[in-house]
């Protein structure tokens, strides 16, 4: 029989890597490690096989009698000198004795080592299980017949449901790292037992039904052949779940990508150089950007002829500083593209160090800044730009401020800011002045408690009832012709105010600006006003008296003066001389003006006194009535005509508009131009809430200055010889207009001027519509044609 033999140091060497304390938990054995102090330290083993021992924590020798406890501190102490030894002791609880084994375990210390007999294969489970590694026993069949706790968690099933399934059961749903199916006859279970090669290593995916999650493993096969026999007759497989490990590993490789995807989007070059700063390899990015071969990008002296000669020694002298200092790098250069053009590019390079903290190499990379540069001088243009007109809009801004605030502090309203509560926020001088309290007071206090908190009879003002509370809950403006505030002396000002909201721009009120206006001066006026007014209506009334009474009193007299100059023209006439008739002619004459100018006297006076109620009246039906009264005229008057084309109605004192028609047709019909018949033209329109009319003529006109004249009473132009009359008709017509609310007013151009001739304007309130009046049939005709068959409806 051949032997292997080797010197203890061979045999140690597998384990010189390994950790002490990993190995001295892993051993399966009971291993108690003991220091010259007494100190000691049981394996788990130990732990579990030994550990039960009531004052073990003081004293690891009560794990065993008095007698094998001398022989096991006589072996220590002799290993404490580097001397090993073996004995037989009896542990705790046991039949048989176990084989102590005690040897140095380095300067002060000693190691036992306690061995029981234990079935080879269990050792090599509970070892599994200790090291954290799944293991099965597999006959040729593939199907299990052992396995340790470790491979039952992995793979997320019992003991009792692994035992008997083989490697060929689909239910194991394995799969290659690629995802793709992992057959069972593939398994390197199935491949060592037809083989009888181990397999090592072997990725594999399986899923984990408790976790509901994929698990993967790394696999390994080992046959075991039977004495003589050519095939294997079982299979030991130890996996390991490295499913962290791999998830890590595709973590780094997505993070890898990541890093190396963002060098290549915001970098042209990326490089790499050996700790003494010299390109440590061919360096693709660098050789398509300059164009150079990778022998010469290996060449130091030849790699820097791709900088700009004036950056040359500023780059050496900052690469040095760097490579000395280890400390990341950067500055900014000129670099030759392949076409010759130089482009400027900033530089970055980090170390990258060993475990030791000495730089094993840099990487850096390349960007260009060209564009950059570019953005930063278009930026500076735009900066300088915008400062300036930041500058010009900062100065009218600070104009607009000084004069808002000039304006606000010159005011004479007073001028309130309030904020949502009610609170003043604002006030300039003028309504501190009107109160008799100062900004500052009147500054954060409540508007309504301080100004506004009684009516004007003293009486309380709830703010529920206050205009301004109320714009600030609805946000409506709100104007007051009278309101009161309440003077810093206790008197009450009478103002008038309007309140604005102040809105968000989301809608919400956020406060309000009260403007308020001393009206007691406005109050005061109005008063006298209407005292004035009141005393002009007492005189009025007075007067209208005066001339009513007079009127008929100084008719009197006149009618007794007329009446005795009448009987004496007819008792002495022919028996006096020619002047005296005359004399008497004149007399009569002068009496019938005096009556005519008292009865103009009594109708003007009367205008506006006593009509009621406004009626509505067809313009139509006045004219009828109108063309009679100057139907004497029309006759007088050879070739005269009047026509009329007036279809709405007015809202007037009816018996007022036929004379104010009369007077203006009358007018026209008396003042012609010599040589041309008289032309009265009468027309109406609705214009808003008005009525406008307007009377045309086609007489000797008004000269300018004399058409505002004509309106005043007794003022006549032309010598009564020419054209009879007192002067008091277009007073009357523009009284009556006014009374009704109207305007009267006249254009005209007079004679010479070839289209002479006079039309006057007037306005009275529109009333509504009529049925058309069946008196308009019937209108009279023309006196001066003598064809009674073809009258115009609207001509006399």
């Amino acid at each position: 029989m051949n032997t292997a033999t080797g010197s203890p140091a061979d045999a140690a060497a597998p384990f010189s890597g390994v950790d002490a304390a990993t190995l001295l938990l892993a051993l399966p054995d009971p291993t108690v490690w003991v220091s010259a102090g007494g100190e000691f330290t049981l394996n788990a083993a130990a732990r579990e096989r030994l550990g039960a021992v009531d004052g073990l924590a003081q004293n690891w020798a009560l794990l065993f009698t008095p007698d094998a406890a001398g022989r096991l501190m006589d072996a220590i102490s002799r290993a404490l000198k580097g001397e090993a030894s073996r004995l037989s002791v009896t542990m705790p609880g046991a039949v048989a004795p176990a084989l102590a084994t005690v040897t140095p375990a380095g300067p002060g210390a000693a190691l036992l080592h306690f061995r029981e007999s234990h079935d080879p294969l269990e050792v090599a489970l509970d070892i599994m299980d200790r090291m954290g590694l799944g293991m099965t026993v597999q006959g040729a069949d593939s199907q299990i017949l052992h396995a340790n706790a470790s491979a039952a968690a992995i793979l997320g099933l019992t003991p009792a449901q692994l035992t008997g399934r083989d490697s060929l059961d689909p239910r194991w749903r394995a799969i290659h790292p690629n995802g793709k199916a992992f057959p069972g006859e593939t398994h390197p279970a199935i491949v060592a037992l037809k083989t009888g090669q181990p397999l090592l290593d072997v990725p594999m995916g399986i899923y984990h039904p408790a976790a509901e999650q994929w698990r993967w493993l790394t696999v390994t096969a080992i046959p075991r052949r039977a004495p003589g026999m050519d095939r294997p007759e079982q299979v030991t497989t130890v996996f390991a779940d490295v499913t962290a490990q791999r998830q890590t590993r595709e973590e780094l490789s997505r993070s890898e990508q990541r890093l190396r995807s963002l060098v290549e989007a915001t970098a042209q070059i990326v490089f790499t150089t050996d700790k003494l700063g010299n390109f440590s390899g061919p360096q693709p990015d660098w050789q398509a950007f300059t164009g150079q071969e990778a022998e010469q990008t290996l060449n130091p002296a030849v790699a820097i002829e791709a900088i700009h000669p004036e950056d040359r020694d500023q780059t050496m002298r900052g690469w040095a500083a760097a490579l000395e200092s280890g400390q990341p790098h950067s500055i900014e250069h000129r670099l030759r593209r392949k076409d010759g053009v130089y482009v400027p590019m900033q530089i970055r390079a980090v170390p990258l160090r060993s475990a030791d903290g000495s730089v094993r190499e840099w990487i850096g990379a390349y960007t260009d800044i060209s564009a950059m540069r570019g953005a930063e001088a278009a930026l500076k243009a735009l900066n300088a730009e915008l400062e300036g007109r930041v500058a010009v809009r900062t100065q009218e801004l600070a104009e607009v401020t000084r004069f808002s605030t000039l304006l606000l502090t010159a005011a004479g309203e007073g001028v309130f800011g309030l904020d949502a509560s009610g609170r003043t926020t604002f006030a300039n001088p003028a309504a501190a002045r009107l109160l008799g309290y100062s900004v500052e007071r009147l500054i954060g206090s409540q508007q309504h408690d301080l100004i506004h908190h009684s009516r004007p009879d003293g009486t309380p003002y709830p703010v529920g009832d206050c205009p301004v509370h109320q714009t600030l809950r609805d946000g409506q403006t709100r104007r007051l012709d009278h309101d009161v505030l309440w003077h810093a002396q206790g008197h009450a000002v009478p103002v008038s105010s309007v309140v604005t909201p102040l809105l968000s721009a989301a809608g919400t009120v956020t406060g309000a600006v009260l403007m308020v206006q001393d009206i007691a001066e406005r109050l005061r006026a109005q008063q006298l006003l209407q005292e004035a007014i009141e005393d002009l209506e007492r005189s009025n009334t007075d007067l209208e008296q005066f001339a009513y009474v007079a009127s008929h009193d100084l008719q009197e007299p006149l009618r007794t003066l007329g009446s005795y100059a009448e009987l004496l023209g007819r008792r002495y006439e022919g028996q006096l001389d020619d002047r005296a008739d005359r004399y008497l002619g004149f007399m009569q004459d002068a009496v019938g003006r005096m009556r005519g100018l008292i009865q103009d006297l009594l109708e003007f006076s009367r205008v506006g006194r006593g009509e009621g109620v406004p009626t509505p009246l067809n313009l139509d039906d006045a004219m009828q009535a109108a063309a009679l009264g100057v139907g004497a005229a029309l006759g007088e008057e050879g070739g005269a005509s009047l026509s009329w084309d007036t279809p709405d109605a007015v809202l007037v004192h009816a018996p007022l508009i036929v004379p104010l028609l009369t007077n203006l047709i009358g007018n026209g019909l008396k003042f012609t131009a010599p040589g041309q018949p008289a032309r009265v033209r009468v027309q109406s329109r609705q214009d808003g809430e008005m009525v406008h009319v307007t009377v045309q003529d086609n007489g000797i006109g008004i000269a300018l200055e004399y058409q505002e004249r004509v309106f005043d009473i007794f003022q006549r132009l032309h010598r009564r010889e020419d054209y009879a009359g007192n002067g008091m008709g277009l007073a009357i017509c523009r009284k009556i207009v006014e009374h009704h609310g109207g305007t009267l007013w006249l254009e005209s151009t007079p004679l010479p001027a070839p289209d002479n001739g006079t039309t006057f304007h007037f306005t009275l309130p529109v009333a509504p519509q009529l049925p058309e009046s069946q008196s308009s049939e019937s209108q009279p005709s023309d006196p001066q044609t003598p064809d009674p068959q073809t009258p115009d409806p609207h001509h006399a």
